[in-house]
Formats: structure tokens, sequence, C-alpha cells
């Protein structure tokens, strides 16, 4: 362990946001660089727990105590080795994922948590800079040929552990660039695409190949994928966007708040001077209380809104943990995000009842109304609107952040004839595979929607499955622990 007593001695302390007003004229990352002392003492944090739960708040059973222990004595190296033996990609993780971990830290139950996810991106960050993150290339080829479809964080992480197994891996991307959510659904100032870049150039000298802009089902026919390959992982995503079919959804100025990001993106990417969908001098109202609500939060003010108001269906969480969601469980809680603290109004408990237009079918105001929850006897929920809760409130861009239903790649699944659950995902057995043979399935297309540490975790697992299944054997690791967050 760190410093035995270093949990008594030290306070969680986290890296300073930059002025809101600073960072509002640009799309970089908000936080400010830590310095080293300080990361010391928070690795010093971790204490001889006895059982560390954080371990199984990780879906990547990453070796947290492990890696605190070995930056407090600053072998740094080894830190790095340690976090990548676990997580193919610790500065993705590091900048996107809630941190389960931290919600099960055992220091949690009655002090502030350790700042493992802060930890693990220095980590990474700093083995980058090093140079000690490099290509590992397979001493021997397998000689068989695995087609990945879909470059997200679980596709990513099945096509490189396959590559580093030794088979020839090719990913399929129908978007004219690889990284799917990750590339196009989350901002810059939340994670700049350039820690994306150097991930694909390392995947690519390992031998991982990517054939991107095609559509897997309308440009390559799933007979012919199979034909081609010895086994094919699907990892396309859930990105059926939940609609809202109210009075109203058909007016110009209201999009799904993925159409909005996507083009925000583009513009990063230098693809084009201006989005298509833009919230400059625009009233603005997010509907959906999510992360994606907030990351068209935090564009939407880059971009000069006049206005942004945010819109949850749920009743505000509380401040502090109520008694019914207890340590180690995801605590349910209210938060404020960077992009809430740059401005704006969240209102919860309300409804939108209604799209209003001019006569020029442009949005103009939406009806809402405010709603209680009410439980029936069935434990079923439904919401009850208040009376005298009826509200309009003026909009010129409204942005759905409703989640997500499912899969949108249909024509593949029709053509590949895979089985779906209950939910609409793709059926697989404990072992990832589907009920076609040798095409297996991982990520959010299984699962449903959820979180990039699940997702890298799947991606990790079915490779293992997969090369068990090619060669008979495997070496790579398959762990996919129980975490304590819930599916969303």
């Amino acid at each position: 362990m760190a410093d035995p007593r270093g949990f008594l001695r030290y306070d969680r302390e986290m890296p300073k946001r930059r002025p809101v007003p600073v960072r509002l004229r640009d799309w970089r990352e908000v936080y400010e660089d830590f310095p080293h002392q300080k990361l010391h003492k928070q690795a010093a944090r971790c204490m001889d727990c006895g059982i560390p739960f954080c371990n199984n708040g990780c879906p990547l059973g990453n070796l947290i105590p492990d890696w605190n222990d070995l930056v407090y004595r600053e072998m740094w190296h080894q830190a790095s080795e340690s976090l990548h033996s676990t997580n193919n990609f610790p500065e993705f993780t590091g900048r996107l994922c809630p941190a389960p971990c931290e919600t099960a830290c055992v220091l949690g139950i009655n002090n502030e948590p350790v700042t493992i996810k802060h930890i693990e991106q220095e980590i990474v960050d700093r083995a980058w800079q090093e140079g000690w993150v490099k290509p590992r290339q397979a001493a021997v080829s397998t000689g068989f040929e695995v087609a990945v479809v879909g470059s997200g964080p679980a596709g990513l992480a099945a096509a490189q552990q396959l590559t580093r197994a030794g088979h020839r891996v090719v990913v399929h991307e129908r978007d004219d660039r690889a990284g799917g959510l990750l590339r196009y659904g989350i901002p810059e100032f939340k994670m700049e695409k350039r820690y994306l870049e150097r991930r694909l150039t390392q995947m690519e000298l390992e031998g991982t190949e990517f054939r991107v802009g095609v559509d897997v089902g309308v440009d390559v026919t799933a007979t012919q994928l199979r034909a081609d390959f010895d086994a094919v992982v699907l990892a396309c995503g859930a990105r059926t966007c939940r609609d809202l079919p109210i009075p109203g959804r058909e007016l110009n100025g209201v999009y799904q708040a993925m159409e909005y990001l996507t083009l925000a993106n583009r513009v990063q990417q230098g693809d084009m001077d201006e989005p298509g969908i833009s919230a400059e001098g625009k009233k603005v109202v997010i509907i959906g209380g999510g992360d994606t609500g907030a990351d068209c939060l935090g564009t939407a003010h880059r971009q000069g809104a006049v206005s942004v108001r945010q819109l949850e269906i749920m009743p505000q969480p509380p401040d502090e943990r109520p008694k019914m969601n207890p340590w180690p469980t995801w605590p349910m809680i209210y938060r404020v995000s960077s992009a809430h603290e740059e401005g704006g109004e969240r209102d919860y408990a309300i409804n939108t009842k209604e799209f209003i237009g001019d006569d020029r079918g442009n949005l103009k105001a939406l009806a809402t109304v405010y709603v209680e929850q009410v439980f029936n006897e069935d434990g079923s929920m439904r919401f009850s609107s208040l009376p005298g809760g009826e509200q309009t409130i003026q909009a010129d861009l409204a942005l759905l952040a409703l989640g997500f239903t499912g899969t949108d790649s249909n024509q593949l699944i029709d053509q590949l004839g895979v089985q779906l659950d209950k939910h609409g995902n793709v059926a697989r057995d404990d072992r990832w595979a589907t009920n076609v043979p040798d095409v297996y399935v991982c990520g959010d297309m299984g699962r449903g929607q959820s979180l990039i540490v699940w997702a890298i975790a799947e991606g990790r697992a079915c490779a293992a499955t997969v090369d068990a299944r090619l060669t008979g054997k495997t070496d790579l690791p398959a762990v996919v622990t129980s975490s304590s967050l819930p599916l969303r």
C-alpha cells in the first residue's frame, strides 16, 4: 500500500477547472495541470482496506491499489504497465468514465474517496510523454482473419486484443473516420481527439487494418463478410436515438442531440467552417438531463447561445446518498458537471407536451407541464401532471437528449439472421456468441446503452472468446467484474 496514514493526512483534491470565461473561448479540455506533489498525496490516500471494493466497482477489474502504490513510490513505468494490463485505453476512461470505482472506494464510506480516475489519467499521460506506450506486435501470425464491425471503444478493444494475439483483424466503420461516438459524439472539451488519433496510430502499427466509409450490410453484405473472415465481432453500438413523438416534432429547430453534436465535432475536425445546426444567437432548450444533455449544454455555450435551459422529467436528485442507496452502489445524487458550471438553467420534474411553431414552420416555444412521479400498486412508475403546472418556454432550438433504444444496423442484423433479446439488443450467450456460428457481439450492441468502461471490458472479454474458438486456447484476459453501477 501507499502511506498507511495518507487518508488521515490528506484531503481529496482534484485539478482546477479553467475559468469559465476563458474556456468558453475555445474547445480545449477544461482542466488545468495538476502539480506532481499534489498527485503524490492523492495516491497516498489509498488505504489498506483489506478488500478493495474499487476492483469490483470497475468492470475492467483495474488493479487500482497496485498502481496507486506505484505512483506513491514514483514507480511510474511500472504503474503504466499495471494500468495497461487491464485497460487498453486508460486515457479514454480517465476522461470519460463516471468512475464507479470511486463510488465503491472503501474510504468513501465516511470520507471523500480516492481520486482514482484522475490518477489513472495522469499515469497514462505520463506514459505517453515518456515514450513508454509503443506498438505491441504479435510474435507469430495465427493465419486466422477476424472482422470487427464498429470502431467505438468495444470494437477498438476487441480489435487490439485480437491483433496482439496474432490474428489479422480488419475493422469496418461506416463513418469516414474511426472512433464511433468517441469521435463524433464526445465534444472536444471532454476529450480532445488527439488522444484517439494516437491510439489509432498505435493500432495500425500493430497490424490492425481500418476500412472507413464501409457500411456493412450495404457496401459489403453479411454473406461476403462471413465468407472472407473466420470470425465476425459485432460492435456497432446502440445508436438509435429515443424520439419524442409529440405535436410539432416536425418543426425546423427540433433535432436529435447526436445530429447536433456530430456537426459540432465535424467543425472541430476541420470538415466545415460552420455547423449545419448551431446554437449561436438562439434560445436553446435541451430535453434530457443526462451526460448527452450536458454535452449539448457545453457545446451550446461555446457556440454563443443566448440562453440554455435543460429539462429533465425525473425529480431533482438529493445532494447526499439516500438510505435506500447505500455504499458501494452507484449514488443517485445531484451532480454539477463542467458544462453546468458554465451557465444555463436546469429544470426538474417537467414534461414537454408540444413543440409550438410559427407560420413558417420554425420552432418558437415549448408547451410544458410540471409532473409528479407516481408509483402504481404493481410497482410501475408513471408521471402525473400537476394542476397549474403548465408553462410555455420560448425556444429557437430544441435538442432531444433522451438516450438510445438499440442498434441502428438493421440491414446487417437482417442479413446475418442474428436474434434480438426482449430489449431489442443483439442476443448473446455468456461467451459473447450470437445464434449465428462464429458471429459474436460486445458492447452496447449486445448490452444496451451503457458506459465506456463496460464497452472496453466487453471488447476485451469477447476477444478472448474469439481467440480461444479459433486457436483452441487463449492467453488473453477475459475478466468482466460485476460492477455496482446499474445499466442505463
